[in-house]
């Protein structure tokens, strides 16, 4: 029989690692300090908003269609309140345990106040460290770190930091699972994305085997009866009373009352008649085909955003304040500012040349032009031309940009501005 109680810790634990490495591996991350969004290893700058309103999008509907699809399993399986609530209740009784059996001679308050003390100071200790890791994902770890080691609580970081701890200390301390119920509105959400298919926790008992142990009651993080209805909001559709329904109907050699079930009157998901798998993974009507398609249309979109995207971006504009200058050389000059910005990890140099232009030449200094990781740099250069009899004012041209060593290369159409007539 398979243990759900055992897969979701696994999963917290999942869940755990990932909150403690995805900042520092900038799979999500938003510096505001620096106006970077980073997202899969990518550096996206503010100013690229198709890719970050993909990525918001994408991220939104992924927990949309597993409400849909799957009913509470964000809440029971990966929601950071849910797993750190339940990893609070765990300590404190786990201390509470250690100090009765340590300490048995002592009075019960005395015990009783040792194990509280106990686990408020390692829950305060723990506090600051998930404090440190969240802010982590807003402000660059080694410049956090910093103001930790320097006891900082006068800057913005500093301040968010223990308001973040205090906060993080009295929510799993008093609040943990009542925030569920109280505060949070996935909960309340989730009537609205379920329907007559969405998976949930059911009890079913259509010939009276139930012999009242109340067990998948004591065992209920949310501490309700699922007997009574599966659409109770504080449900998470954890699978803990599944498990303890399941251990002791086998000792008595008589089938689970309570399971997984695809909608309320819908077959169960330990059901193992032959079906096609797209009903075995919840796919079973039209609504999830849509919902599936714009998620795979977010995700798409995401992908495509993300594979054209250039990390060394080059942007050039002509300086029309003065529209030409005539040098002590008779030649024609034209101003032009350039601005390159390098979104990646890597250091890249430009090299500008100048095509269709006959006898033009490109006065830039230096050239290329380097730029290091996550900088800006701008920069004014001319281009000039020999003077004489022209036809037009206008001259069309292509200033030629190569970036190494991504090996990109850009044609941008400019325009060269001159007198009709030689001066």
């Amino acid at each position: 029989m398979a243990s759900w109680h055992k897969l979701r810790k696994r999963v917290h634990l999942v869940c755990f690692l990932a909150f403690l490495a995805l900042p520092f591996l900038n799979v999500v991350r938003f510096d505001i300090p620096k106006e970077r969004f980073y997202f899969a290893g990518y550096e996206l700058w503010i100013n690229e908003f198709a890719i970050v309103f993909f990525a918001m999008m994408f991220l939104m509907f992924l927990v949309v269609a597993s409400s849909v699809f799957y009913g509470r399993v964000y809440c029971g399986y990966a929601c950071p309140q849910m797993i750190f609530s339940e990893a609070s209740v765990a300590l404190e009784t786990w201390l509470r345990k250690r100090v009765i059996r340590k300490f048995a001679q002592w009075k019960p308050a005395v015990r009783e106040a040792v194990a509280r003390g106990l686990f408020y100071a390692v829950l305060a200790a723990a506090s600051v460290g998930l404090a440190f890791i969240f802010i982590c994902y807003f402000v660059e770890p080694r410049d956090l770190w910093r103001r930790l080691a320097s006891l900082d609580i006068h800057t913005a970081a500093g301040v968010c930091g223990a308001a973040v701890t205090l906060v993080t200390f009295l929510d799993f301390a008093l609040v943990r699972q009542r925030f569920c119920t109280t505060v949070c509105p996935y909960g309340y959400l989730q009537g609205l994305l379920g329907d007559g298919n969405t998976l949930l926790v059911q009890y079913r008992d259509a010939t009276h085997e139930c012999i009242e142990c109340k067990k998948c009651v004591r065992v209920c993080p949310m501490e309700i009866d699922i007997r009574q209805s599966p659409f109770q909001i504080e449900c998470i559709h954890c699978g803990d009373c599944i498990d303890a329904c399941g251990e002791i109907m086998a000792r008595l050699k008589k089938p689970n009352l309570i399971h997984y079930a695809w909608g309320e009157k819908g077959e169960l998901l330990s059901d193992t008649s032959p079906r096609p798998w797209y009903r075995r993974v919840g796919l079973r009507d039209g609504k999830r085909v849509v919902v599936l398609a714009v998620l795979l249309f977010y995700a798409s979109g995401l992908f495509v955003a993300l594979g054209m995207r250039r990390a060394v971006l080059v942007q050039i504009s002509p300086v029309r304040a003065t529209l030409y200058r005539v040098g002590p050389d008779g030649r024609i000059y034209n101003q032009f500012r350039y601005r390159i910005a390098n979104r990646g990890g890597k250091p890249g140099a430009v090299i500008f040349s100048i095509q269709h232009l006959p006898g033009a030449t490109l006065g830039m200094a230096p050239n290329p032009v380097r730029v290091q990781p996550g900088e800006s740099v701008t920069g004014d250069f001319e281009i000039s031309r020999p003077a004489g009899r022209r036809d037009e004012l206008v001259s069309h041209f292509t200033i030629l940009t190569n970036t190494v060593p991504d090996r990109e290369s850009d044609a941008i159409p400019m325009t060269f501005l001159a007198p009709t007539e030689s001066q």
